[in-house]
């Protein structure tokens, strides 16, 4: 069954949603550069959105700064959506980001989605000093900080638990000084939120907020199909209608022309996706999180295994049967209206950007001519 807006059928989307990670030794100026083509390529070959994270303190992970990375594309992607995945709020300042983000919106001319977060890694919240703090509480008062900034006028008089907004003492309105940008898009850039909890509750607060969601490319699938039940629940409780076709899915997915190159590139000794899945499974396990890996959350921790997480992770192979494991994967969570190919790092860039093109020009007719 294909995803559905306003009752009119639509073909399921393609997307790309990348928090690369890269070997340590390999040379930053080299990832960022393959990481920008991957976008631009994403961009020639016709999806429709991209999205990029952002981190502080991992080597690895080491976009920085996701809304200044998608500043570098402004003049190369030309026809798709991009998006922050995510800007992690309780890291920053609210006037900071409402006025780099309005910018940035501007500087797409409105081809911006605002994608945010608490953020997750440990080793932000401790450098920027919120590291057991009440995220979740300062990441509200955030986003609806920004959010009145953008809907006010100067000199403001926003006033908060952890941040206070006011230009009145400096403000001279009639040459601009004291006045804060606001985003090309009115009254606001579409909002979306990153889902990476079994149950997440932030599925929850996302559907009554009328924000849209990206359920992550590390939950196994049975998981994954809880974050449409309860964004669902949240829509409901806002007085909206949940549309499925707005529900994003991020997933990691290898095509090659052959099954044999295929599989040695998804989940051999030397794959780049085993190398993420690698460092994924290390901090969920260190975090006591790694429940996202359990097909029985009751199992114990030391009986989730790499070869495992990568099995039931990656779907990889000829495009044949990656669109029919696609079909699989929407049948078994239900339906939703994008599915975003997860970046990994170009090991060989050569077989990074066919199985891009593949899956555009053949994965994705396939899988939409199946539920015509």
């Amino acid at each position: 069954m294909l995803a559905r807006d306003n009752d009119k059928v639509i073909g399921m989307q393609l997307g790309f949603f990348t928090m690369p990670i890269h070997p340590l030794d390999k040379d930053w100026r080299v990832s960022l550069r393959e990481d920008r083509e991957a976008f631009v390529l994403a961009d020639e070959l016709g999806f429709s959105e991209a999205y990029c994270g952002e981190h502080s303190t991992d080597a690895a992970e080491n976009i920085t700064s996701s809304a200044m990375f998608l500043a570098t594309l402004v003049d190369q992607v030309r026809q798709m959506r991009l998006g922050t995945g995510t800007v992690n709020l309780p890291n920053s300042h609210p006037v900071r980001i409402a006025a780099e983000i309005a910018l940035l919106d501007h500087l797409l001319e409105g081809r911006f989605n605002f994608g945010i977060s608490p953020g997750g890694l440990p080793s932000d919240a401790e450098v920027y000093g919120n590291l057991g703090s009440a995220r979740g509480e300062m990441f509200i008062e955030c986003i609806e900080q920004v959010l009145e900034i953008w809907r006010s006028k100067p000199p403001y008089e926003i006033h908060g638990k952890y941040w206070t907004i006011s230009t009145a003492r400096t403000l001279i309105e009639d040459i601009g000084q004291g006045v804060l940008p606001k985003p090309l898009q009115r009254p606001h850039p579409p909002i979306l939120t990153t889902v990476v909890s079994p149950f997440s509750a932030s599925a929850t607060q996302a559907g009554e907020r009328g924000w849209d969601i990206i359920s992550a490319n590390f939950l196994l699938p049975q998981w994954v199909k809880t974050h449409w039940t309860k964004y669902a629940g949240g829509c409901a409780l806002g007085e909206r209608r949940a549309v499925s076709s707005r529900w994003r899915v991020a997933k990691s997915v290898f095509v090659a022309d052959d099954a044999a190159t295929a599989r040695a590139y998804a989940v051999g000794p030397q794959s780049p996706y085993r190398f993420y899945y690698g460092q994924l499974l290390t901090k969920m396990l260190k975090a006591g999180r790694a429940v996202i890996f359990k097909p029985n959350p009751n199992l114990p921790d030391d009986s989730v295994t790499l070869d495992d997480v990568c099995e039931r992770l990656i779907i990889h192979g000829t495009p044949d049967r990656v669109a029919d494991e696609i079909i699989k994967f929407r049948e078994e969570i239900g339906p939703f209206g994008t599915v975003l190919y997860a970046g990994h790092d170009w090991r060989d860039p050569t077989l990074a950007r066919r199985s891009m093109a593949l899956m555009a020009e053949k994965v994705l007719p396939l899988v939409n001519a199946a539920g015509a």
